[in-house]
């Protein structure tokens, strides 16, 4: 297997290379952020040219007697003839093009029109008419043609997987000259097969039968190498099963070649499908047996929020949003939920779905907040079977931690009620070379151990098994009573004549409060706030004045200060204020009595404190790292000596040798 990677690793090079040479040679007319407008398109072009070659002559010859039956019927026709999903009736292929340069744009043009609607429409989206025009005006057109003309993008030379993996690398290369970030557009081929290996390691026997059907989802289909690489595993273990594969995008180029991709492999194409996946799905009648998704990292929904919040609102449980949204900053939690609305009920099979997250959500957000609340309806509903970390710097956008999270509705016996965490965090060979931020990735090996740990389900080193319940807690909100005492010291009195409320007073209730206030005095502690008030008003109405109640107030809270032998303050009830300064949360265990909790936890360190009942909140994390923590016991000093003085010894030879 290794040796055939090697071969297929060499191949995608020297293909990908041949078509950049193509794109460095328009170096003037284009700059390299245009050059995958132009290679992206063509290459697609010629990968199709050359799926029809074999069947081509069959197309004309049909084209030619049904010229007098209804359109449907005729591209019903042309479509059995070319043994494909799609057809071209033109005349012309890349070859014959270059054959008269005189009328190669006019020609290509009737070439394009030339194939089926659904290879039209990848052509617009990549408005190739346009990149047409430019390449005619800048004379490149007929060298750019030929070039492609001269690729052998057949079947037999590339498979269906090797080509998508050609348009990924093209993508990155693109992207790169644009500064975009290619991370949006596809994920690793090998995170991909260990997501397929992943939703399928449980299900093997039942996709094995005969006449089995299966449908596939993406709503993040990109260039559509999850499908692809999803629909290669179970052909080689099925080859009779009926697949249907489904993906939404929302980029013009990706669609356009997730598009080609499923075209050839003869799936309809009305399962691919243009837009934004938070606002408009486009598949909200449909559900599916397995769902496999790399949404972006750490994208804000700025742009979606209304739409979101608006199917949260009014939908709630009968949308895809009822559990919560997440902060604004991040909307990868979305598709998570996306992903569940589109499970078939348990009792028509139910579903399991794949997706690649990073580590926030595992844990971001408090109790209460969107997040914990997404994160305890997936576990109060018993929705995660499984999460593995993955190494760092696996893919090509970014270097943070990830996780592929598995969803399911139909858990096996011993499954329901737990949650089982790998982690794969170490499991990883370097690159010899980076590719952007990727600088490892998983060997066959790696893949191999990871999927066995899932299947076995059992405690381990690196693989642990929790109840729910064990990530679940309440947040409580514990008071301490407010104790303060009064003193007119010469600072509190400022404070009190700096305050807004004061300010607003005439001069002469101001001057009236300043008396009152003197006559207090500077040595007199009150620790009781009654006795204060009784002083207060007293001192008052010696100075003819009428206190307020914003006056009262903001006297009674400037010449306050916390004092814990002073008398409790109360309110018109008797009971014990809270002092909001003094105010703390505490998370308890979702399975622990409250009451033991705040007995064992609370009250030794804070006598007298109680629990504000009103404010709990329920929440969930999930603490990934927590879980394999492992200690590593510090170097013994002796030896960090030992290191320190021989690399002084070695600074002061270097620089004796630089003296001499």
């Amino acid at each position: 297997m290794y040796v055939a990677q090697q071969q297929e690793s060499h191949a995608l090079v020297n293909h990908v290379a041949f078509i950049w040479n193509i794109a460095e040679s328009l170096r003037g007319p284009f700059k390299p952020s245009e050059y995958g407008s132009v290679v992206l398109p063509f290459t697609v072009l010629r990968r199709l040219d050359a799926v029809l070659a074999d069947t081509k002559p069959a197309v004309l010859q049909t084209a030619k007697a049904i010229g007098s039956l209804p359109e449907m019927l005729q591209a019903a026709t042309l479509t059995d003839a070319s043994g494909h999903e799609f057809y071209n009736t033109s005349p012309f292929d890349l070859g014959k093009l270059v054959d008269d340069p005189q009328d190669l744009r006019s020609n290509l043009a009737s070439y394009l029109a030339g194939f089926s609607p659904n290879v039209r429409d990848i052509f617009d989206r990549f408005e190739f008419d346009k990149t047409l025009n430019k390449l005619a005006d800048k004379n490149k057109l007929f060298a750019v043609t030929e070039k492609f003309a001269k690729a052998d993008f057949h079947p037999r030379t590339v498979s269906n997987i090797q080509m998508g993996l050609v348009f990924e690398e093209l993508i990155r290369f693109a992207n790169e000259k644009s500064n975009e970030t290619a991370g949006d557009h596809y994920t690793p081929r090998e995170v991909i097969a260990l997501m397929v290996q992943l939703l399928f390691a449980l299900d093997d026997d039942a996709l094995s039968k005969s006449g089995v059907v299966r449908s596939i989802y993406d709503p993040t289909a990109g260039t559509g190498g999850m499908l692809s690489v999803a629909d290669e595993y179970l052909r080689r273990m099925n080859p009779g099963i009926q697949l249907s594969l489904y993906g939404q995008d929302y980029n013009d180029a990706s669609y356009a070649i997730c598009k080609a991709d499923m075209v050839i492999k003869g799936q309809d194409v009305d399962n691919i499908a243009l837009g934004d996946t938070l606002t408009e799905d486009a598949f909200d009648d449909k559900k599916f047996d397995y769902g496999l998704s790399n949404p972006p990292f750490g994208v804000d929904w700025k742009d979606q929020r209304a739409d979101v919040d608006d199917e949260h609102t009014k939908l709630g449980f009968n949308g895809r949003f009822g559990p919560g949204t997440p902060a604004v900053s991040d909307g990868a939690m979305l598709f998570l939920m996306h992903l569940v609305s589109k499970m078939r009920k348990p009792e028509d099979g139910g579903s399991r779905m794949a997706i690649v997250l990073n580590g926030s959500p595992l844990f971001s957000g408090g109790a209460g907040g969107g997040e914990s609340n997404i994160r305890k309806w997936l576990l109060d509903n018993d929705l995660v079977e499984t999460i593995i970390g993955l190494p760092k710097d696996m893919f090509y956008n970014t270097g943070i931690s990830t996780y592929i999270w598995i969803l399911t509705n139909r858990k096996d016996g011993d499954r329901k009620g737990r949650v089982q965490l790998i982690d794969g965090r170490e499991m990883f060979i370097k690159l010899r070379k980076g590719l952007g931020s990727k600088r490892n990735e998983l060997s066959q090996q790696n893949i191999d151990t990871i999927v066995r740990l899932y299947a076995g389900f059992q405690d381990g080193e690196h693989s642990k098994i929790f109840r729910n319940e064990d990530f679940l807690y309440r947040t409580i909100t514990v008071e301490r009573p407010l104790k303060l005492n009064w003193q007119a010291t010469t600072e509190r009195v400022e404070a009190v004549l700096e305050a807004k409320a004061v300010q607003k007073l005439s001069e002469s209730d101001a001057a009236a409060l300043r008396a009152a206030l003197d006559r207090l005095g500077t040595d007199t502690v009150w620790k009781n706030r009654t006795a204060f008030h009784k002083a207060l008003n007293d001192a008052a109405r010696a100075a003819n004045l009428r206190l307020s109640a914003a006056s009262l107030k903001t006297v009674t809270i400037e010449l306050g200060e916390q004092d814990e032998t002073a008398d409790i303050c109360t309110d018109s009830k008797g009971n014990p204020e809270p002092d909001t300064a003094l105010r703390d949360t505490e998370n308890v265990p979702w399975n622990e009595d409250v009451d033991a909790f705040v007995a064992r936890e609370v009250l030794p360190y804070a006598p007298g404190a109680w629990i504000d009942d009103s404010k709990t909140k329920e929440g969930a994390e999930i603490p990934f790292n927590r879980h394999f923590y492992g200690y590593v016991s510090p170097r013994p000093l002796e030896e960090i000596d030992r290191d320190l003085t021989s690399v002084m010894d070695q600074l002061r030879a270097m620089l004796i040798e630089v003296e001499r």
